[in-house]
This record gives C-alpha cells, sequence and structure tokens, in this order.
C-alpha cells in the first residue's frame, strides 16, 4: 500500500499538479515533500499516467524512426548484417544495439526467447513482433504504433507494414517486449 501512495505521490510532482489540502494531510503519512504545494483540485489520475506515457513512448518509437531512416530500403539478404544486406533478426539485433544498447541475439529463433511475451492487443512501441510466413520459417520486426511495424522484407528491404494487412495478421506467430519499463509506459 505504501509504494501506490509514493507512487501517487511522485506523479504528482513529476508532472506539477497540486494536491488539495485534504489530500496532502491524507498523503503526508505515506510520503512528503519540501515544496508547498497549492491547494488545488486533485488531478485524475488516468490522465496524470496517459501524459507520462505518451514522451516515452514517443520516445521509443523516434528512436526506432531514427534508426529506420538509416536503414530504409537496404535490400533484404539472408544473413546479412550490413548496409549492403540485411535480414529481419539482423536489422532487429541492430536497431536495438544502436537505439537502446541493447545486445540481442542474432537470430529470430534465439530473439524471441527474450523479455516477456505480450498480446497482439498490448502491443507498445520497442516490441519484438515475430511471424511464421509461408516459405520463410520465422520472420521477425519492431512495433512501432497504430498496427505498424518496420522490418527488413524479403522484397522490399527494410519498409514499415501494417499488421492489421491481411498477410501479416494471417502469419501472426507472438510478440515480446524486451525493453525495460523505464523505456516504455
Amino acid at each position: 500500500m505504501r509504494s501506490l501512495w509514493t507512487t501517487i505521490c511522485r506523479h504528482y510532482l513529476l508532472i506539477g499538479f497540486s494536491l488539495t489540502a485534504l489530500s496532502l494531510s491524507v498523503f503526508t503519512t505515506s510520503c512528503t515533500t519540501n515544496q508547498k504545494q497549492p491547494a488545488t483540485a486533485a488531478p485524475d489520475l488516468s490522465r496524470v499516467a496517459k501524459a507520462e506515457e505518451q514522451p516515452q513512448t514517443n520516445n521509443v518509437e523516434q528512436r526506432i524512426l531514427e534508426e529506420y531512416q538509416r536503414w530504409k530500403g537496404t535490400r533484404h539478404q539472408l544473413g546479412g548484417t550490413g548496409n549492403e544486406g540485411i535480414d529481419c533478426s539482423g536489422f532487429v539485433k541492430a536497431v536495438y544495439q544502436d537505439a537502446f544498447n541493447i545486445n540481442l541475439p542474432r537470430t529470430s529463433i534465439a530473439q524471441v526467447r527474450w523479455g516477456k511475451p505480450v498480446s497482439l492487443g498490448d502491443l507498445q512501441p520497442g516490441d519484438l513482433v515475430f511471424f511464421t510466413p509461408p516459405n520463410y520459417p520465422r520472420h521477425v520486426g519492431i512495433f512501432l504504433n497504430q498496427s505498424q511495424f518496420v522490418h527488413a522484407s524479403k522484397t522490399k528491404g527494410v519498409t514499415i507494414s501494417k499488421i492489421d494487412y491481411y498477410y501479416w495478421r494471417k502469419y501472426f506467430w507472438t510478440a515480446r517486449r524486451i525493453l525495460p519499463a523505464s523505456q516504455t509506459p
């Protein structure tokens, strides 16, 4: 219970909202502050959480998009790891290393063992999305937002696609969350 109150108080302090005099007296048993807080109406905590999520989500997505711009159009090459050609898992490994300083394994079958499982409906920017398309054992990309993911396509090279497109939704296998909680909402 104490950590809940501590978290609530931290939310108030982090985004500059003030507590009402009544709320302040209730919360002082759980947390304290050296700053005097003017009496105002307490904000809706769901809005507080959403306000904090947005910059973090945008930060993760922005880092991925910056890496995408570096790799955009690079042709697909099975086993490739560089600008002359790259495959899906090599691309994911390079983006995670450069954008987040996380050293993922080289293959998609090893990458799928990292992090924690995430359902298709709970995807956040930075989550890895895995597919099992025909004539290709596995495929991996990085979720951006609104059903979009970035990946190294066999036909288009490094590109952005939509998961809700019939092909990708049909062959969706699983998703994994790799990024620490401090980097994702």
